[in-house]
């Protein structure tokens, strides 16, 4: 039998990318742009990209650039390797046609890979087909999707989520980060890494990574921005002494005061907040430098790579030293 990976070499591989009005551009055009720049040694297209939608024709999307599509029909003439559903709120509208539901229904049995991008998920939902699956989508709509469809399992934190042949992504962006892995799964780690180098990508975020970079987190929870010159203050002396007594006396409080304070205003303890800190930064040097763990240990306040180990495994899920083999742009650990 013709593995998968012998077949791609030779036979495009077909993804469909469903739209429906005022879909979110880039939720089409990110995932849309990964599989076009995938090309085989002699420049040939890996994937077929076929834009799709309930009648066919153009479909304006958010930002008002019409989109060209083909029909459900003219789509289900031929096999569809990869079936995704783009995003924006109008999909939470576009989660009422029956039309489209049973078009995911009927081709859920048939395609390789189906997935949603943003918004999308509730159209995956709406049909069935996330039902004892984990999931993900915008963050602003994670309570909403579960509440909504309790048989799904809703990661709210996470990048993208794969179950195996069902994929759910988060808002805009993460589109993308879901599209490299599947090229990363469909053509190995080092075609999806050139890939995201031409696109100007990290490969990739992690998909349980959170939606938020930890410094947006903390200018979220800080909305006031009483606390911006200590988060500097955070980054700038990882190292340092960063205990409670020692940001008190920096914010001219008393320990106590300023502990009660801080967790009122930002939702998380002082302690907590030094540890973001530093794993954002422990996090960067793994991806970007050759620096030995323990080393960046030291360099970001953990003293030694034991207590960063333990740290990581909790927020990441992963060895600092299998963080860096997967996404540090190949320097050894």
């Amino acid at each position: 039998m013709t593995s998968f990976s012998a077949m791609a070499a030779t036979t495009p591989i077909r993804v469909v990318i469903m739209l429906f009005p005022r879909t979110k551009l880039l939720d089409v055009t990110g995932p849309l742009q990964v599989f076009n720049d995938a090309k085989r040694a002699d420049g040939s297209a890996v994937y077929e990209i076929i834009l799709a939608s309930e009648h066919g024709g153009l479909v304006a999307t958010d930002a008002g650039v019409p989109l060209p599509s083909m029909s459900l029909a003219e789509v289900s003439a031929r096999p569809i390797d990869t079936l995704l559903v783009s995003g924006g709120r109008s999909a939470l509208d576009a989660a009422g046609s029956a039309a489209l539901l049973a078009f995911l229904r009927e081709q859920s049995g048939k395609t390789r890979r189906l997935g949603s991008i943003c918004l999308g998920a509730f159209i995956l939902a709406a049909a069935g087909l996330l039902d004892g699956c984990e999931a993900t989508t915008h963050w602003e709509y994670t309570d909403r999707l579960g509440a909504a469809h309790p048989a799904t399992k809703v990661r709210p934190n996470a990048i993208f989520v794969s179950n195996g042949r069902i994929w759910t992504s988060a808002g805009v962006s993460t589109g993308i980060d879901m599209a490299l892995a599947m090229v990363e799964e469909d053509l190995g780690r080092k075609v999806a890494l050139d890939l995201a180098r031409d696109l100007v990508l990290y490969l990739k975020r992690p998909g349980g990574q959170s939606q938020f970079s930890g410094e947006l987190q903390r200018q979220s929870r800080d909305a006031a921005g009483r606390f911006e010159a200590l988060h500097t203050h955070m980054r700038e002396h990882a190292a340092g002494d960063l205990s409670v007594p020692e940001l008190a006396r920096i914010m001219a409080m008393s320990p106590r005061h300023f502990a009660r304070v801080y967790a009122q205003e930002t939702g998380i303890s002082p302690a907590k907040a030094v540890e973001a800190v530093r794993l954002d930064l422990a996090r960067d040097l793994l991806k970007e430098t050759d620096i030995g763990i323990q080393q960046i240990a030291v360099r970001t306040g953990f003293g030694d790579d034991e207590r960063l180990r333990r740290a990581f495994l909790r927020r990441y899920g992963v060895a600092p030293g299998e963080y860096r083999a997967r996404f540090g742009n190949g320097r050894a650990g």
